[in-house]
């Protein structure tokens, strides 16, 4: 079976997901597009030896509804003749995206393979492609009465089930912050962007634009709570509410993007793979809590790998609300310095179909930068689901 490698990962600046935001006059496709032509530029290789291009985008409604990783690649000028698809699971779309790419390496089906993921959050908003239908159907509302709930209130039952509190949640959501500045500051995101430029005669954005250097647990603990509505009160009249818009995800614009090559077609071209696939799970769990299914996927990535949390260098476990990779800590027991060493979604954000393949970009220069060996990355995803996935650093 041949083995799927990373030879490029790239990511866009991370722009506020609101009007006036650092990308928010850029098209999705346009934005996409000028990422390809970014990781296209970066290497040394035939983009028309690419056999699919696999983008992960969940709000597939508006300017991001006609395929948009097909439309980026004919926009950046890319060979006609190279397909694409786009890919739904949620928050994991951009990193199921790569999986599928590893899946089809390992296959035999793709010799290349672009992967990863768009969305641009201030120009398609968050549930624009359901337009107020009920996307559940009445099997689910009768098996889950009285209902699913919002992911912010499944943050506040995650939170209770672990006893985490509103301190903690503060706590961890300023150190998110203040290490995504380190990082930025030290330049160590530099390696990672391709910068993006938004018109004519301005200035790239070189640089993201939701990390907030001033964050302190102090000033957060000023914020309401985001998602205690009367109705929610009343169904869960014992929570104690801490999820606010500073201890989640930021709402932003952004790709990503990765070249996944079999490896000995990569060596053949003479390109020099930075990372090896290594284990790759995907889990359902509770869909009431619904973000606690990173939990049991890294036990599943772990054992698939032969591996223990012991074994793994960086854990980026992605910052949907602070309690997920909290509550993903107490049961892994793994420590603070493995954990999103450079900052989480809190501070970069969330730009929902791109995160998967962001975090994995992240983790890669971050092993590079570190020595470390093995990366474990995982997501936790609307309807109580996670997608969880190991890379190899290689060394030359």
């Amino acid at each position: 079976m041949e083995s799927a490698v990373i030879v490029d990962a790239v990511r866009t600046p991370m722009g506020r997901g609101r009007p006036g935001g650092a990308l928010s006059g850029v098209h999705a496709v346009e934005l996409l597009a000028r990422l390809f032509a970014g990781l296209m530029d970066r290497n040394d290789v035939d983009p028309g030896l690419v056999n699919d291009v696999i983008i992960g985008c969940v709000s597939q409604a508006g300017e991001q509804a006609a395929t948009p990783g097909r439309m980026a690649w004919l926009a950046a000028g890319l060979p006609e003749h190279v397909p694409a698809v786009t890919v739904d699971r949620r928050c994991g779309s951009g990193q199921q995206a790569i999986q599928f790419a590893v899946q089809g390496v390992m296959a035999g089906a793709y010799d290349a393979v672009v992967a990863g993921g768009v969305e641009s959050m201030s120009r398609v908003p968050m549930g624009s492609a359901r337009l107020g239908a009920d996307p559940y159907g009445p099997g689910v509302a009768r098996r889950y009465a009285p209902g699913l709930v919002p992911q912010g209130v499944s943050a506040e039952l995650v939170a209770q089930r672990w006893k985490l509190t509103r301190a903690e949640m503060d706590a961890y959501a300023a150190r998110s912050q203040q290490r995504a500045a380190a990082a930025a500051a030290d330049g160590r995101f530099a390696a990672e962007i391709v910068p993006v430029r938004t018109g004519e005669g301005e200035p790239p954005v070189e640089r993201d634009e939701s990390i907030r250097p001033g964050t302190t647990a102090e000033r957060l603990a000023a914020l309401a709570p985001a998602f205690a509505s009367d109705q929610a009160r009343e169904r869960f009249p014992d929570l104690e509410w801490g999820v606010t818009a500073g201890n989640s995800s930021q709402i932003t614009d952004g790709a990503s993007a990765l070249l996944v090559m079999a490896e000995g077609r990569a060596r053949a071209l003479g390109l020099r793979p930075r990372a090896r696939f290594h284990a790759a799970a995907v889990r359902g769990d509770d869909p009431l809590l619904m973000l606690t299914a990173p939990i049991p996927a890294t036990r599943d990535v772990l054992a698939r790998a032969g591996l223990t949390a012991a074994d793994i260098d960086h854990f980026e476990v992605n910052e949907a609300f602070a309690s997920v990779p909290l509550a993903w800590q107490r049961e892994t027991g793994v420590d603070d310095a493995r954990l999103n060493p450079r900052g989480g979604a809190i501070a970069l954000g969330h730009p929902l179909g791109a995160s998967g393949a962001r975090l994995m970009t992240t983790m890669l220069t971050a092993l590079e930068g570190t020595g470390g060996r093995y990366g474990l990355q995982v997501m936790c995803e609307a309807g109580g689901m996670a997608n969880a996935t190991i890379i190899e650093r290689l060394s030359e």
